[in-house]
């Protein structure tokens, strides 16, 4: 693995980030995060996620230095799509990388608020690859979404697959996000490289996915929604099994240095909600009232990664068992809300 590289991260107080940005800094990486810490899901988590990483206050447009990592970690509040200030920062550093995981994320959300995920996801997706492009700086590696696959009835999901039909604007966003980089990598030689991320979960996970909904009503006696009657299966992919996958990409170099790319993060292994509902309540040692709902508008049926590409290029392949992974996001869970 490289050494001493200078990574712009964004959205580093998301629960991507987060995990990635520690991985990177306690090998030894200089690496500067960037988020807008926005009112989607709870502040508080991402300013504790922060506080893990030694940014304990945090002012808009303002570098902070880490108190854990000294100058090897420095924060910004700053959204993407804000051409004044998301240069300076290009002209301040010289990025070697750009790891791009800020988004307004959220599937149902994208249905009630569009304009939110243009803004975030497109404009500042655009602003982004620009900045890189006047500073020169040649290797972006950025999330995209199995999203992107929306009713794609031909399984598993193969990056080589039509990906025509999203059936939510996040899903559309994600789109344009891969079309943007396949510009520029074509104009400008920015070697851009795409990651279809699996239905991601884990400690410091995000509170409007089904592992911590689930999670907080079972622990808290609560009834859950089981939408689809149950008949829904994703393929739930570890947090540490994505962030092993972005480092790969981010510092490996790939055997034919494609200048445009894209890879499925995933375990490759679909389970039933109603079995991951099941693992949750074995770790818990509770079980719970169900409420079987029909589909909800912009999801789809089921989720399965062909990370072949990923095997191939990077000799890597996600292989967390679900019953491991649940049971690390319990034990974060209780200690995180100080429950037994």
């Amino acid at each position: 693995m490289n050494n001493n590289k200078t990574i712009l991260v964004t959205g580093a107080a998301g629960f991507i980030g987060y995990h990635l940005c520690k991985k990177l800094l306690d090998q030894g990486h200089k690496v500067i995060g960037l988020d807008n810490i926005n009112g989607y899901y709870s502040v508080q988590l991402k300013l504790d996620r922060l506080k893990q990483l030694g940014i304990n206050e945090v002012a808009e447009g303002e570098l902070v230095s880490s108190q854990a990592y000294g100058d090897q970690f420095q924060f910004i509040k700053l959204d993407l799509e804000n051409r004044n200030e998301l240069p300076k920062l290009f002209q301040q550093f010289q990025f070697d990388v750009v790891c791009n995981l800020a988004a307004q994320a959220g599937v149902r959300y994208s249905i009630e608020n569009p304009n939110v995920y243009v803004d975030a996801n497109v404009v500042g997706f655009v602003n982004l690859l620009e900045c890189m492009r006047h500073a020169n700086v040649k290797k972006l590696v950025y999330a995209s979404s199995s999203s992107v696959y929306g009713m794609n009835e031909k399984i598993p999901f193969e990056t080589t697959d039509r990906v025509d039909y999203p059936i939510s604007l996040y899903a559309a966003t994600k789109k344009s996000n891969e079309l943007m980089a396949y510009t520029y990598s074509h104009l400008y030689n920015i070697q851009t490289i795409g990651l279809r991320f699996f239905t991601v979960y884990g400690p410091w996970g995000r509170p409007d996915m089904a592992m911590f909904l689930f999670t907080d009503a079972i622990l808290n006696n609560k009834p859950i929604k089981v939408f689809n009657e149950g008949k829904l299966s994703r393929d739930f992919t570890f947090i540490d099994d994505i962030v092993e996958g972005v480092q790969k990409t981010i510092f490996q170099e790939q055997p034919d240095n494609k200048p445009y790319s894209l890879y499925n993060i995933g375990n490759g292994n679909p389970v039933k909600l109603l079995d991951f509902i099941e693992a949750i309540e074995n770790v818990t040692g509770k079980t719970t009232q169900k409420n079987m709902l029909p589909m909800q508008p912009g999801d789809v049926e089921k989720t399965w990664a062909d990370t072949a590409d990923l095997e191939k290029d990077y000799q890597y392949k996600p292989n967390t068992p679900i019953e491991v992974g649940v049971r690390e996001f319990v034990e974060w869970y209780k200690k995180y809300y100080q429950q037994n």
